[in-house]
């Protein structure tokens, strides 16, 4: 205990070394630690629950929506990655290939799935035959593997824990449809529970999903102004109906392909959580998916009544639907202070003799790091009201951060300063990959999305005339 009483003065710099503070954070607060395995990682309980928290308020979502879960299995057949083209190409350097099992070399090798597009069409086409089987909307919470040379703690791992939704439809517009609408469920999901602002759009060609038609992502910006890819919704098209022969039996009596979408995000949110909201104490949680949306820490607990009433207290919150912690430990108030706020709990509720005795109780709040007062009367239906306020907040001050941080650029040197500065630089691009890739080579930033309704007079590399207005970025 004594080393780790320590460890909110062990955190790096949050301005001088973001990398090293985010690092420092992860495992201090026991979200994560290194697996045994080089590019995995164990989510310790901490950090699982924060998952579990983003699992149930998306898993609504998709069952409102109509999707109903399914699980496919974790090992696929090489020969399923080789039907589409473009699938396999963009892939194959990240695939894990099973060759021996049972002390025999298999006869096809199987890839640990890196995602599960090949595998959902080789059902499809076992399970749909006619226009009435349409559609399939099907999703599937799995762990997927692909064996990344730099890896970071939920960012980016060999092994992570995802959803990822495929479907099946009848027509092109039925299955673009579902490709927005899913994307529009991700942003609602983003904003209203993770408190984090996204820009969403489509993505160039050379930044979409390898075998779709078209994707579209989800873009959050971090502490340090570069931009994480919070999830991505793709359109398919007919190009994997075609690989795995999905066809129908449709209503004019004509055999035809069906159109596929799939969508997914991943445990990369908790990442995005860390780096969006976290400060130099550690994290801070927005309400919707902290562990602990309140602690209380009892001051001179063994004076008589203090913790009778704090048990008292913990009670009405947990009855109200509160997630609640009594910090009982004989840790001193200092610590309990910075060990929860290292955690990111949205509230801490400090109860001593004298609050007793004045009916009343301290609340902190962490996004703000502001201490106030609240009855005891009535206190749960006033700490629901204050993380509903604290959820509220933090949304709108993410925001205001973000929006001060996208400049726009009409040339190559305006948009080098632009992502220097830790900004989303929005600049003109005449749609070619030349461009593109220069931009890359020459700023270290990428293409994120089209900002979607905005037009520009001429691209700022070439100078010819803009198609397109993209949000280029640094991003993990």
């Amino acid at each position: 205990m004594a080393n780790d009483s320590q460890f909110v003065n062990q955190i790096a710099d949050i301005e001088s070394d973001f990398p090293q503070w985010y690092t420092d954070v992860v495992l201090k607060t026991k979200l994560v630690d290194y697996g045994p395995v080089k590019g995995t990682m164990v989510i310790r309980p901490y950090g699982y629950a924060i998952w579990e928290n983003i699992q149930r308020e998306l898993d609504r979502r998709f069952k409102e929506t109509g999707h109903e879960n399914a699980y496919f299995p974790l090992l696929i057949p090489m020969s399923f990655l080789s039907k589409e083209k473009e699938h396999v190409e963009g892939f194959a350097p990240e695939v894990a290939v099973v060759t021996h099992a049972g002390g025999e070399e298999l006869a096809e090798p199987l890839v640990v799935r890196p995602t599960s597009e090949t595998i959902f069409g080789n059902m499809y086409a076992k399970w749909i035959q006619s226009y009435r089987d349409l559609p399939v909307l099907m999703n599937q919470w799995a762990n997927v593997m692909r064996w990344e040379k730099t890896t970071r703690p939920f960012l980016r791992t060999s092994e992570f824990l995802w959803q990822e939704g495929h479907t099946a439809h009848a027509t092109e517009e039925e299955a673009l449809e579902e490709t927005i609408k899913m994307l529009g469920v991700y942003k609602e999901f983003a904003e209203n529970c993770l408190a984090i602002p996204v820009i969403t759009g489509k993505k160039t060609e050379k930044e979409k999903f390898a075998g779709a038609v078209a994707t579209f992502g989800m873009e959050a910006m971090m502490h340090d102004g570069k931009s994480l890819q919070a999830g991505t919704s793709h359109y398919l098209g007919q190009n994997f109906a075609k690989a795995f022969d999905i066809k129908f039996l449709d209503k004019d009596g004509a055999l035809k392909y069906a159109y596929t979408s799939s969508w997914g995000v991943s445990t990369r949110l908790i990442g995005a959580l860390i780096m969006a909201h976290g400060d130099q104490r550690g994290l801070c949680l927005p309400p919707v998916v902290a562990p602990v949306q309140a602690v209380i820490v009892p001051i001179a607990a063994k004076k008589p009544g203090v913790m009778e009433k704090c048990a008292e207290v913990k009670a009405l919150l947990e009855a109200a639907g509160i997630r609640v912690k009594l910090d009982n430990s004989d840790n001193s108030p200092g610590w309990k202070f910075n060990e929860w706020e290292m955690k990111g709990v949205p509230l801490r509720i400090e109860l001593g003799p004298r609050d007793i005795e004045a009916g009343k109780a301290l609340v902190f709040r962490r996004d703000r790091l502001e201490k106030g007062e609240v009855a005891l009367e009535g206190i749960a239906q006033a700490v629901k009201d204050m993380l509903a306020t604290v959820q509220k907040d933090m949304l709108e001050a993410a925001r205001q951060r973000r929006d001060k941080r996208i400049v726009y650029a009409t040339d190559m040197a305006g948009i080098l300063k632009g992502v220097e500065g830790g900004n989303f630089v929005k600049a003109g691009w005449c749609g070619c990959r030349e461009c593109e890739d220069k931009i890359k080579a020459e700023t270290a930033a990428t293409a994120r999305v089209y900002a979607e309704g905005e037009t520009a007079e001429t691209c700022a590399v070439c100078g010819k005339k803009a198609e397109h207005v993209v949000i280029f970025a640094r991003a993990y």
